[in-house]
């Protein structure tokens, strides 16, 4: 066993009792992020605002500072982009995670000294927790490969500002980055297509141990990678053991991701964005990710079918509920207050509290009263595919609420691998999974208000085609399971 094993083995022993600390106090230890991030901003220009001197309740803080999305918190991040201080949290940012934003272009998340140690905490402390159950370290002397934006940073107003792995790139430690790829001349690419290409060159002949990334986009890395060597992806990289991955659920993927990499390996899921560091899988038996209460994140949530009434409660940690669609809303030690990220969750298990991510709330389809979630897709079409020789690479649905003749239905737009011999009957059996997930889409059906599902077969690359025509192929960005709308699906027709 090498050294890095060993240093490995005892530094997961001391993280994992440490989490177990927090883990086992849940209520405890949000109360006291709660009164941190109160007392820290109370002189912010926001806390003033607000009257935080007054706040000493969560009951208080509901009173005093409404639910906000980025467009509603904007005029305060406007000040703090041209420069301001002490407006969102005291001083100024580190940095500003740039995303893209649906309605308003560009929005910039801020990244202070406070919150950016979480950021890179919680990888590695995902990484930890998994050698601490697993006793694996056979990948810490291999090569491991990061899919993720460019590094290069831009500056606004004395600032720093990136794609939020662009910025986490600066922060790998010393001792993992001999061991890193790609290079940093690669990852500074800006185009897509060719930074993967100029990854699969250099990764190609290299011991890679570890991989991480968006599977969508590692997926397209795995067969540019496997096209080139003629071979599959375990074959090329005989070491590779274990997948790191977030942005999307990666059951879809997973039948496809084995086939083409010729076995199975171990996975990690993460749950980052830029606004925080929410949570990791900590078990390989359990379902649903740690979710991490002692990150200077203060939780609350709302339940997803009560978010659009007038005043929905918001639940503490110690409220919630297993197997209840929550909208998830942040206060964070990087100036977010009462935040709607747009992310649904739902517990798997309360002690500890790990969650699943079970989709947008603004990704749903209602076009009928039915409510359906990007869980309940994801899941109805991993039962359909149970015991059927088919392959799924991609796939989206949305609702045709005028078709030319028959009944409305649910389009589900799909991208095979391998088409199943029966399409109708396998479009019978997506449908019969969700009418036993959605009693509302069920009560559609047998009322004769909506026909059952319609597939429409998306040509190879199809998806890769559509990001790419709207500016969003590869890097952090993710194709939404399913819309209320025939954006996505007008590009196919």
């Amino acid at each position: 066993m090498s050294i890095k094993s060993i240093g490995a083995k005892l530094f997961a022993s001391i993280v994992h009792h440490k989490t177990q600390k927090w883990a086992k106090n849940p209520v405890a230890t949000q109360q006291k992020v709660f009164e941190q991030l109160i007392h820290e901003a109370k002189n912010t220009q926001f806390g003033k605002d607000h009257l935080f001197e007054t706040i000493k309740s969560h009951k208080d803080y509901v009173k005093q500072v409404p639910i906000r999305d980025y467009e509603e918190l904007r005029m305060y991040v406007d000040r703090v982009v041209k420069g301001e201080s002490d407006v969102l949290w005291k001083g100024k940012p580190l940095y500003f995670a740039k995303t893209s934003g649906t309605t308003s272009g560009a929005k910039y998340i801020p990244l202070t000294k406070e919150s950016m140690p979480y950021h890179i905490e919680a990888a590695r402390n995902a990484i930890l927790n998994y050698v601490y159950e697993t006793g694996n370290t056979d990948f810490v002397d291999g090569k491991m490969i990061f899919l993720q934006g460019s590094p290069i940073l831009e500056e606004k107003n004395g600032v720093k500002l990136g794609r939020l792995s662009g910025i986490v790139a600066h922060y790998v430690p010393k001792y993992l980055q001999k061991n890193r790829m790609p290079s940093w001349e690669t990852n500074c690419i800006e185009d897509w297509e060719t930074k993967v290409d100029a990854i699969v060159e250099e990764t190609i002949n290299e011991d890679m141990a570890v991989i991480s990334g968006i599977p969508s986009w590692v997926q397209m890395y795995f067969e540019k990678l496997s096209a080139k060597a003629n071979k599959p992806v375990g074959d090329i990289f005989k070491n590779f053991n274990l997948f790191i991955y977030g942005g999307v659920n990666y059951e879809p993927y997973r039948a496809k991701f084995e086939k083409i990499i010729g076995r199975k390996v171990d996975s990690i899921e993460l749950f980052p964005a830029s606004e925080g560091f929410f949570a990791y899988q900590d078990s390989q038996k359990e379902k649903g990710m740690l979710l991490l209460l002692n990150s200077g994140i203060f939780y609350e949530f709302v339940k997803a079918d009560e978010f659009f009434t007038e005043a929905p409660k918001r639940y503490t940690i110690g409220e919630v509920e297993l197997g209840v669609n929550y909208v998830l809303i942040l206060s964070t030690n990087a100036g977010l207050w009462a935040y709607n990220i747009g992310d649904t969750v739902q517990f798997t298990s309360l002690k500890p509290y790990r969650v699943i991510v079970s989709g947008r709330i603004k990704h749903y389809i209602s076009a009928f009263g039915e409510h359906v979630i990007g869980k309940e897709v994801e899941s109805a079409l991993k039962e359909a595919m149970e015991d059927i020789d088919v392959s799924v690479n991609e796939f989206t649905v949305a609702p045709q609420i005028s078709p030319s003749e028959g009944l409305p239905y649910h389009e589900w737009f799909i991208e095979f691998e391998k088409e199943p011999n029966n399409l109708e009957e396998f479009a019978l059996k997506i449908d019969h999974a969700m009418r036993k997930q959605n009693v509302y889409y069920d009560d559609l059906i047998v009322g004769n208000v909506l026909r059952t599902v319609v597939i429409t077969k998306v040509a190879k690359n199809g998806f890769q085609e559509y990001m790419k025509s709207i500016g969003k192929l590869g890097g952090q960005n993710k194709l939404p399971r399913l819309s209320n709308d025939r954006k996505i699906a007008n590009f196919f027709h």
